[in-house]
């Protein structure tokens, strides 16, 4: 019995579902030996019949949609209509290039700025970033090479803990009808090629926590948008569609990395979808109206679309498509600011204001309330100008440096860990030379000086934040590559140490000596230096050495 069959075996036992792209098949299972091993035959034959059957649907499907849909929905920014194909450096030697430069902020600028060339960024966040798609056709299937792909989507099956429902999906979208297929636990190849083989997609949901590129390329990135950079990877076999027509509350970057999909963006129904701060349900195409884009994304190009856009991708008989969807931007809006100020601001003016301690009217309830909003009461003009003032007033006590240290807060927790350069490692504790060797330890502790050269590891790896009375500094050395499975990381700072963390941050990305930190003794700078070298949030010019006592043992 194939590992399908078997799936949709097990699955009769729960209560029946609608028709799924790949049928399940009833098996009455009897007594006798013989007869059991019988009706396994039967289930592959049947499976198999079916599978062609459904394939053959889906073909037929697709076929029908290229010949409606042509020619005027086909649209693109002229920018980006070239013949000619785009050349540039390989992702590898990018990353590579990147280890030289000094600045984290310029690394992710020049990465981003390589992930949509042609398509200059100023031009892209100017005219393009949460307003309207954008397809860049570079006729040059190696320009995303490296960074993911079919085989290393295996060899993580094989190799890695991927778990259904956690980390690995498996869907299918047939006749309007988009539906999940996760059995219970371990992702083996066994089980998900034999879906994929059946013709359904499989979305790997955060590709970073198994893919060293993956987690480097965002983590770089998360530095370029100040917000969470996250990833899914989809595969998707010839002539069959994985999701139904959508969107999301996340700025998609869509990377063909091979084969090739139709996709189609359509604009948000409504002003009420435009920037939405939540992802649609499922829509029936008879929702959606006309696409503003129309276009087939083949290995090399690469797919815009804000929040909002609705969107759906095919794949055409004649090839598979891998590609990878980076995100960022999730609830990262004005709103969600101020989700976090207004509350602040009004608790701070009942403290501050007794305007907002006076009680309510007596009788308010008699003519204020939907049961009385009809009224023509002259008190109700009253009680609305009341809190029109209140609500006035309220900017005066709202403490947005502390609602934005909540956001960023809630940034760094969410952030991914930098991945070190070779620099980084020389010069950072992950590379002290401390060791066992010749059956004793070696080289402990560091020896830091006046005169030691120091900076932040990244400009985005620490930040500053008060806390009631104290203040705290958070950093995301140590954030795990899966999305937070560790509890947020952050120290109490003592008060005469903030004057020199403030200095430390914004001399970035320049190193300053030990000495020059604004502490009250030598022995203040030293011992900051060391605690900030021990939880990997400072390296240094130069590898640092052992004391020369520990090392004379």
């Amino acid at each position: 019995m194939s590992a399908f069959a078997l799936y949709q075996t097990l699955q009769s036992e729960l209560p029946p579902p609608g028709k799924k792209p790949c049928q399940r098949v009833q098996v009455k299972v009897k007594r006798k030996k013989k007869k059991v091993n019988g009706s396994a035959v039967a289930i592959v034959k049947q499976t198999r019949a079916q599978r062609r059957k459904i394939r053959s649907k889906q073909l037929k499907a697709t076929n029908k949609e290229e010949s409606k849909e042509t020619g005027p929905h086909n649209t693109q920014l002229k920018e980006d209509q070239r013949e000619e194909s785009v050349t540039a450096e390989s992702l590898g030697d990018v990353l590579t290039e990147l280890t030289r430069v000094n600045n984290s902020k310029e690394r992710a600028s020049k990465l981003f700025e390589w992930f949509l060339k042609p398509v200059p960024a100023k031009f892209f966040f100017r005219e393009t970033w949460e307003k309207k798609p954008v397809y860049v056709q570079r006729k040059n299937p190696d320009y995303y090479k490296g960074l993911f792909s079919t085989a290393e989507f295996d060899r993580i099956l094989r190799k890695e803990n991927v778990q259904y429902g956690v980390n690995l999906d498996i869907t299918s979208y047939v006749n309007g009808k988009r539906e999940t297929h996760n059995p219970p636990g371990r992702a083996l190849p066994f089980t998900v090629w034999d879906f994929y083989e059946s013709g359904c997609s499989v979305r790997l949901l955060n590709p970073q926590a198994f893919s060293s590129t993956v987690w480097n390329v965002l983590s770089i990135l998360q530095e370029k948008f100040g917000s969470m950079a996250g990833a899914n990877v989809y595969l998707t076999p010839p002539g069959t569609q994985g999701f139904a027509p959508h969107y999301d509350d996340i700025e998609a970057f869509v990377i063909q990395l091979e084969g090739k999909k139709h996709w189609r963006v359509y604009s948000p129904r409504s002003e009420d979808e435009v920037l939405p701060v939540l992802s649609s349900p499922n829509f029936d195409q008879a929702e959606i109206g006309k696409p503003i884009l129309d276009v087939v994304l083949e290995a090399g190009d690469l797919l815009y679309f804000p929040r909002g856009f609705i969107h759906q991708g095919n794949c055409l008989p004649d090839a598979h498509s891998l590609h990878i969807t980076i995100s960022s931007y999730q609830k990262n809006s004005w709103g969600d600011l101020l989700q976090k100020v207004i509350p602040a601001a009004l608790e701070v003016a009942m403290e501050e204001d007794v305007e907002f301690r006076q009680g309510l009217p007596l009788n308010y309830l008699t003519y204020m309330g939907v049961q009385n909003s009809d009224k023509a009461d002259p008190r109700r003009a009253d009680f609305l100008s009341r809190v029109e003032k209140l609500i006035k007033k309220l900017p005066n006590f709202a403490p947005v440096d502390a609602a934005v240290d909540q956001k960023a807060k809630e940034f760094f927790h969410d952030c991914l860990p930098p991945v070190l350069t070779p620099d980084e490692l020389a010069t950072s504790v992950q590379g002290a030379p401390s060791r066992w060797e010749n059956g004793k330890v070696m080289n402990v502790g560091v020896h830091i000086t006046t005169q030691t050269k120091i900076k932040l590891l990244r400009a985005g790896c620490a930040r500053l934040y008060g806390d009631g009375d104290a203040v705290h500094l958070c950093y995301t050395i140590d954030n795990s590559r899966v999305y937070h499975k560790e509890e947020p990381k952050s120290f109490e700072i003592q008060t005469e140490h903030t004057d020199a963390v403030e200095f430390l941050i914004h001399s970035y990305p320049n190193f300053v000596t030990v000495g020059t930190l604004p502490c009250d003794s030598v022995q203040d700078k030293i011992a900051l230096a060391e605690l900030l070298f021990e939880k990997g949030i400072i390296h240094t010019s130069e590898p640092l050495q052992a004391p020369p006592a520990v090392q004379s043992e």
